[in-house]
Order: structure tokens, then sequence, then C-alpha cells
């Protein structure tokens, strides 16, 4: 069965992130868009995939929980997770791996943590815009013992993206997916790297940003572990 997609959004957690992005605006902006899965992917953290989860409950939206995490080259990766738990773990060997640096609220933004009515709980003061101390091969170890996926994210892009920081995807770093942005060319994309699982998502900071009823995979059921066992094959 055909399900549509957007597995990069960001929360109010993401200090880019506008704060009209809360839990329940992304939720009924899915659910208005037709969107039947979605993934959360702050920068590093995923303190507020929780609260999404939860107002996401009783509707026909699938939120996995993820995370976008910069590794030790300034390479964006896209993970996603079987469960919070399982998110969590990871969450914490990122925490661990981050410099000991704080955010500046007056350079990069707030960091709010949200819960399922919207309310603000909380800020997150750790610096999550920056690298952690992990490599794209650490990535991979540490989200597969997660049974989760991992795949980098925008390769499209000038900055922060694989192709741009490495030259290219290494062969033994064994990810099966790539992501494009929004307005890249799939066909071109599909064409040129025909050995990989092609997934575009919005990369959305702003509600208005957030997927349309455009890309799907074929599942056999809606359910992260799936999701994951779709990516992680070729």
């Amino acid at each position: 069965m055909k399900y549509y997609y957007d597995f990069h959004i960001h929360t109010a957690l993401s200090p880019c992130g506008d704060e009209d992005m809360t839990p329940n605006n992304i939720v009924n902006m899915a659910l208005l868009k037709e969107l039947d899965m979605i993934a959360i992917t702050d920068h590093n953290s995923c303190e507020n995939v929780e609260a999404v989860m939860k107002v996401a409950q009783g509707t026909n939206l699938l939120v996995i929980p993820g995370m976008e995490i910069e590794s030790s080259e300034e390479v964006h990766m896209i993970c996603l997770f079987p469960s919070l738990e399982a998110a969590k773990a990871m969450q914490e060997i990122v925490y661990n791996s981050l410099p000991p640096l704080k955010n500046r609220t007056d350079i990069f933004g707030k960091q709010l943590i949200l819960n399922e009515y919207d309310d603000v709980i909380g800020e997150n003061d750790r610096l999550l815009l920056t690298a952690t101390s992990l490599s794209v091969y650490d990535l991979v170890k540490e989200v597969e013992r997660q049974s989760g996926v991992v795949y980098p994210a925008h390769i499209d892009r000038k900055s922060y993206s694989i192709i741009s920081n490495l030259g290219w995807i290494p062969e033994d770093l064994g990810v099966k997916t790539i992501e494009i942005s929004r307005y890249a060319e799939f066909d071109k994309y599909i064409s040129e790297y025909s050995t990989f699982n092609l997934i575009q998502s919005s990369d959305a900071h702003y509600l208005q940003d957030i997927s349309e009823r455009e890309h799907f995979i074929e599942l056999a059921e809606k359910s992260p572990a799936k999701v994951i066992e779709y990516l992680n094959k070729r």
C-alpha cells in the first residue's frame, strides 16, 4: 500500500525552527496535507518527539521518532528509530558527544521543549546546532544498535551534506537510502544514484514547508518497523 510521507521535520526545539513549529501545529498541518507518516528530526535531539506522538494518537498519522544528527565531518544524517525509547537512548549518546557549549539564543534562536498542549515546559541550553564527535561511521554503528536506520540528509546541498563535505558516499558506509531536499530534481537524482532508495523530504522549519501529498513509499503495513526495514534495504 502507498503511504505518503515527510521524514524530515523540525520543531521549535531546533534553534533554526520557527516557534510556530509546535506539536499540534505540525500534526494538524500534516493531516491537512493528507500525509500518512512523518518523522520528527530536530538537530541532535529528540526531546519534542514524545509530545508530537501524543498529539497524533487517535489520528491516522504515524509519527516516527528521529533526529538529524551532525557528524564530526559536519555531515547531517537523518536517523529514524522504531520506538521513542530507542531514540532517547541514541539522544544520550549524542548529548555525550556534543561539545560543552551553551546555546546563544541571541545568535541561534531558542530551543523550546514543548508538551502535547503546546505549552513551553523548558529550554534546552546545549548548543544543538553544531557537530558531534561521532563520525558518519560511528552514527551508522550506533543507530544500528538501536535497530534504526540512518541515511545522508539533503545530498544536493552545498553545505552540511555528505557530497559537499566528503565528495562522495563511501561504499563501505553501508547506507541504502539517501535524501534530497524538496526543490531538488527527483528524476535527476534517481538516475544518478540508482543503487540507493531515494527519499525526498521537506526539512521543514516552517509550517508551510511541510510536504504536500507527493512522495510515497509502498509498505505492507504502516509502522515504524516497516519504514525502517524498507529504508535499510535495496
